[in-house]
């Protein structure tokens, strides 16, 4: 490994830690000046999870948010 690689990795480490890393990944870099294809292959994995997770929450929230809360049962008492 090079100086300038490790360089990167440090980079990347306090991104992690410093800003979290959600925004290390998602909006502070894609980090192409690191060529390590298990790196992106994880980053990428990491993204894609994260667009899924909150496409599920705010999936359950507008069902939540449109459920009818008058059961059937109340009306037939």
């Amino acid at each position: 490994m090079t100086e300038d690689e490790l360089e990167y990795w440090h980079s990347v480490q306090y991104r992690m830690e410093e800003e979290g890393i959600d925004y290390c990944f998602e909006h502070y870099s894609h980090w192409d000046e690191i060529k390590d294809e298990e790196f992106h292959r994880l980053r990428m994995g990491f993204l894609q999870y994260m667009k899924e997770i909150r496409e599920y929450v705010n999936k359950k929230v507008d069902e939540g948010e449109n459920f009818d809360y008058y059961s059937d049962e109340e009306f037939n008492n």
